[in-house]
């Protein structure tokens, strides 16, 4: 076994007593799912509160409060499973959520740069927040005519990892390329989807009727 093995296996071992006690505690899914995006809202106020002096401590501080919010993200689902708490809705709301606090994230940065007088930034993260929204469009649309649309790279967890990287060692100035790789591939993203749904839907024309 090796240590990366052994690491993930713990991981996953604490992971699951969390969900259990969870479980024991009858809390609803949903009301994890909203408590995540509670704490990306902490996460976004000391993004926007950070100002030069202070804003490698802030970030760290934001980094960290996300990863605490991506805790909820990975066991609502699993709690809801567990407790026999699975529905549609539940799945929709949790959808619903996640694109709040990716908002709510990518604002916080755009009020960061925008006091910082860094207007190119602010343009910047303005676009990647567009952009994240529109790779989960895309693919939601995608699903409602061909059914299945999963592919592209620059998925939610992709993206959240990538804005933890960039808060958490933002002393060496990581958040402005994570902007960047997130802008490129979340756009990259975008016109993979499209042009997939395009060839499915060209391909469902050919198909002969019965």
């Amino acid at each position: 076994m090796t240590w990366t093995s052994a690491f993930g296996r713990a991981c996953g071992w604490l992971l699951q007593k969390i969900v259990n006690g969870l479980a024991l505690s009858r809390i609803s899914p949903n009301t994890l799912t909203f408590v995540g995006l509670i704490i990306n809202i902490v996460a976004a106020f000391f993004f926007g509160y950070a100002r030069s002096a202070n804003a490698d401590r802030m970030f760290l501080y934001a980094g960290l409060v996300i990863i605490g919010a991506g805790l909820f993200d990975m066991v609502d689902g699993r709690v809801a499973r567990q407790t026999n708490q699975v529905s549609v809705f539940g799945a929709f709301f949790d959808s619903v959520i996640d694109r709040y606090s990716d908002v709510a994230l990518f604002f916080g940065l755009l009020v960061f740069y925008a006091r910082g007088n860094r207007f190119f930034y602010v343009f910047l993260a303005a676009f990647v927040m567009t952009a994240s929204l529109m790779v989960s469009y895309t693919r939601a649309r995608a699903e409602a005519l061909i059914g299945q649309c999963k592919v592209g790279f620059m998925e939610r967890p992709e993206r959240i990892v990538l804005i933890i990287l960039g808060a958490l060692f933002n002393h060496w100035g990581t958040m402005a390329p994570a902007l960047w790789v997130l802008a490129v591939l979340s756009t990259i993203t975008v016109i993979h989807r499209i042009r997939f749904t395009y060839l499915e839907t060209e391909r469902r024309k050919l198909q002969p009727t019965t």
